[in-house]
């Protein structure tokens, strides 16, 4: 995000969460926030912050060298204005979590389903699995015969 408030231009990058990175994504980071300031700064003529913003946490130090690192009630406060939106906006995030569950639910049990079934005619003699099916599709050596049909070799049983 790119917006001005109170005399100053910002420079966002918005993370859901708090240990999102490694150091090799947060030296990244760095870099391009002093790009965008130098950028923002010939563009506007105005002082330019750089903000990592996360959904969720607080920071008692939020100054990090090149640029600040706010979350939780501070990050929903500092785009909108708003003190209370980090709780308001939890109610309709839940409602439709709730909303996406079923869904993910339905779609997990059709899949369970679907699975099951193939499993069952693939592998399976009387409803009871034949281990030997399961590990020649794993593991067995496929090989054409004349007709293009596909044959396992044949070992002898160790028990």
């Amino acid at each position: 995000m790119e917006f001005e408030k109170d005399g100053l231009r910002y420079a966002v990058e918005s993370k859901a969460g708090w240990n999102w990175g490694n150091s090799s994504q947060i030296r990244q980071l760095r870099i391009n926030f002093e790009n965008a300031k130098k950028i923002l700064r010939v563009k506007t003529g105005k002082k330019v912050v750089a903000v990592k913003g996360c959904c969720f946490g607080k920071d008692n130090k939020p100054d990090k060298n090149g640029y600040f690192k706010v979350g939780g009630q501070n990050f929903w406060e500092f785009i909108s204005g708003d003190t209370n939106l980090y709780v308001e906006i939890i109610e309709p995030l839940g409602c439709k979590a709730k909303q996406k569950n079923e869904e993910f639910l339905e779609g997990y049990a059709q899949i369970i389903n679907k699975l099951t079934l193939e499993f069952s005619q693939k592998f399976c003699d009387d409803g009871k699995i034949n281990w030997v099916k399961p590990v020649k599709y794993n593991s067995g050596f496929e090989k054409l015969d004349h007709e293009g049909e596909v044959r396992f070799r044949q070992r002898g049983k160790s028990c």
